[in-house]
């Protein structure tokens, strides 16, 4: 049902002292839109039960849908608010299958209130224990732009300049990390992407988690987040849509992610280029193995193209039924880790 993939250092620790919750000091979510269905399951079992009692601060580090899955995993009742996303998401309809921008921005809004209910922004802020981390793109030059032409003439820059050298996007785009107050992440990037890290508070959440999963041309961008410097904020993907870069805290990272070949950029999704297999050295990687995919319904995960290829009924029914399959994943990390039997293979 699932694999677990780990990197040297980590396959080392784990075979040494076990597959236990302290040896995690973060956890990373990757962009993916509706992917992360597929993970459902075993979000719901990882923080409803593998970090239940955990005493020691976790840092949450997502971008897009992963910074979204972080605001739910730091608000008192993690499980219940990852089921809310789930059930919000999800059942999210349009007017047609080719909505504009607005109408995206505005679903998404109210999504973040169906997320958060009355006291979730306090709850993340606060959380002495589980550390939310929302990376956001901001963009510079034409890729600002909110007309489509000139957002597309942006972004073929990038896609071009990215197939050369992806430390060529430096020049468009910014990483900007949102972090809950008293974060100690550490990040170390040979890409050299400028990054600021900022803290969340009330009046700047809810639109750098926004921002954070602004795809370009499909929603609007969010401009001037209170705190930040003036500008155009997009989703955090755009630079690290599966992350490649080092975190430099002491401690193991937990990444469950949908596939075993992580991309670096969003610009990378279609290009051979890996990962550095240095930042992922103290990293372990949970994924759904390509049988249980192969098993889903139309033989794939759910994406976003679900949202145009399928009618409003037929696309929720077949994701209702990811959700409800996934929870097998959880019970196999929950049957390897009990057992202490972990078949891990080695991330080159």
């Amino acid at each position: 049902m699932i694999d677990i993939y780990a990197g040297n250092t980590a396959a080392k620790i784990i075979t040494e002292q076990g597959f236990t919750p302290d040896l995690f000091s973060s956890f990373l979510g990757a962009s993916g839109g509706p992917k992360w269905f597929t993970l459902f399951g075993l979000d719901k079992y990882i923080f409803g039960e593998f970090f239940k009692h955990r005493t020691s601060p976790l840092n949450l580090i997502g971008s897009s849908a992963g910074a979204f899955r972080a605001a739910c995993f730091s608000q008192h009742d993690p499980v219940a608010a990852i089921e809310r996303l789930a059930k919000s998401y999800s059942e999210t309809r349009y007017s047609s299958n080719k909505p504009t921008p607005e109408e995206i921005t505005t679903k998404a809004r109210a999504l973040l209130e169906d997320v958060f209910g009355n006291n979730g922004v306090t709850e993340i802020i606060n959380n002495p224990i589980f550390k939310a981390h929302f990376i956001v793109a901001k963009s510079n030059g034409l890729v600002a732009s909110e007309l489509k032409a000139l957002q597309l003439l942006g972004l073929s820059k990038s896609y071009l300049t990215n197939r050369v050298n992806r430390r060529f996007l430096n020049k468009q785009y910014e990483r900007f990390i949102f972090q809950a107050p008293n974060s100690d992440l550490a990040l170390e990037d040979s890409y050299q992407f400028k990054t600021t890290q900022l803290d969340l508070n009330k009046d700047n959440l809810k639109d750098a988690l926004l921002a954070s999963g602004s795809i370009p041309l499909v929603m609007q961008g969010i401009k001037n987040i209170t705190g930040a410097p003036a500008g155009m904020y997009r989703d955090g993907g755009i630079v690290d849509y599966h992350f490649d870069l080092k975190i430099n805290n002491p401690g193991l990272i937990l990444y469950p992610h949908f596939n075993s070949e992580p991309k670096a950029g969003w610009f990378d999704k279609n290009l051979k280029r890996k990962v550095a297999s240095q930042n992922y050295d103290n990293v372990v990687m949970i994924t759904p193995s390509k049988q249980f995919i192969a098993g889903l319904p139309y033989g794939k995960i759910p994406d976003r193209n679900d949202f145009t290829d399928l009618d409003a009924y037929t696309r929720i029914k077949y994701w209702r039924t990811v959700f409800s399959e996934t929870e097998k994943l959880a019970d196999a990390f929950d049957q390897s880790i009990s057992n202490q039997k972990i078949d891990l293979k080695i991330i080159s």
